[in-house]
C-alpha cells in the first residue's frame, strides 16, 4: 500500500536464503519415512533425515 505508515521491513538477501530453507524442507518431506515418521527412536529419525539430506 503506498499510503501504508509503517512499511514492513525487507531484506532481499534474507528473503533468498528463507526460500532456499523452505524449498529444502519441502523436498525432504517427499520422502516417504520422513513423512510418516516410521522410526521409533530420535536418533534412527535424524539418522533418515541426515541421509535424505545428504542425498538432496
Amino acid at each position: 500500500m503506498p499510503n501504508r505508515k509503517r512499511v514492513p521491513a525487507f531484506s532481499a538477501f534474507l528473503y533468498r536464503y528463507r526460500n532456499l530453507v523452505e524449498r529444502f524442507f519441502n523436498k525432504l518431506k517427499h520422502f516417504r519415512a520422513i513423512a510418516t515418521r516410521y522410526d521409533k527412536h530420535d536418533a534412527n529419525y535424524l539418522a533418515l533425515i541426515k541421509l535424505a539430506a545428504a542425498r538432496l
